[in-house]
């Protein structure tokens, strides 16, 4: 019995584009090649940007361009309770902390900052004394700490990447000041409840892979192999988002259909020599990595 469990995990903020698509049919197209299982996830932990009206529009999406799953799991805003547990085991062993620091404070010019613009956290709260965390009246966001050490993937397309956690990222939020846990914990608890063996996502998400494989290693779980994807640009060279309307399906779905669309896909993918009509079964015996592109692909207007 083939054991490679792969999973989609969009989040319902808004209609799905290309790049949300392009993600998807890589993640699908790897695990359905592997005569493997396929998790939908929402990932909708934000209440404040992800609305219940999306999430069946997104499935329908999936169902109408022909990427279907095998089972879903349970949305992040039903599993408090599995990353509150996850959360208390890092907190008996020491290693969380509240922080006070506004936005402004974080962002201050003189903090240090990330390739991709983060601000790398100071360690400003770690220390503070008992009655300074007294002293406070606001909520704190909650904190891991994280060693001076370099915690590395061998990611299945863009190869070898680390971060020195302490020097690259800082101690990074696990749980915000409104109790809402964080991606970072979230997505580790969760795939390792669904068994995922595999990472199909966008290269927006490499940085973050170090972090998790330390919370994977804390938490005494498995991590999957990760496979970062290349973005899909906008001719000015902007990372296509949900503010890019002729890109979405609620758009394309006017004009296109679903075997056009995975046909476009396909050949920014290196599937195919040139965009022609296809399903997404035909594309499974075409697919393999060492087709697929590292870096970004600039796309047009209407694709």
């Amino acid at each position: 019995m083939n054991n490679v469990v792969g999973r989609f995990a969009p989040s319902p903020s808004g209609r799905m584009h290309l790049g949300n698509v392009f993600a998807a049919l890589l993640s699908w197209l790897s695990v359905r090649s592997q005569g493997g299982e396929l998790i939908l996830r929402i990932e909708d932990l934000d209440p404040d940007r992800c609305k219940g009206a999306y999430i069946e529009t997104l499935k329908e999406d999936l169902r109408w361009l022909g990427l279907t799953w095998d089972r879903e799991q349970t949305p992040q805003s039903r599993r408090s309770a599995a990353y509150a547990e996850a959360f208390a085991r890092l907190e008996s062993r020491g290693l969380v902390y509240p922080c006070y620091c506004s936005r402004t404070e974080l962002h201050a010019a003189s903090a240090p900052h990330a390739a991709d613009g983060q601000v790398i956290y100071a360690g400003t709260c770690r220390n503070l004394s008992p009655g300074q965390r007294a002293a406070k009246t606001k909520p704190p966001a909650w904190r891991l700490a994280v060693p001076d050490q370099v915690w590395a993937v061998e990611d299945g397309l863009q190869g070898h990447y680390e971060e020195n956690l302490a020097r690259n990222c800082g101690d990074f939020i696990i749980r915000r000041a409104d109790g809402v846990y964080a991606y970072q914990l979230a997505v580790v608890v969760d795939d390792a409840a669904g068994g995922v063996t595999e990472v199909v996502r966008g290269m927006d998400l490499l940085s973050s892979t170090p972090r998790q494989l330390y919370l994977y290693h804390l938490l005494g779980l498995t991590p999957p192999r990760f496979t970062h994807v290349p973005l899909l640009l906008s001719p000015d060279g902007r990372r296509l988002s949900k503010r890019d309307r002729d890109l979405d399906l609620g758009v394309l779905r006017q004009s296109r259909k679903p075997e056009d669309i995975l046909g476009l896909l396909a050949h920014w993918a290196g599937l195919l020599p040139a965009p022609e009509a296809i399903s997404a079964q035909e594309l499974i015996p075409m697919f393999d990595w060492a087709l697929v592109p590292r870096e970004a692909v600039t796309v047009g207007g209407n694709g």
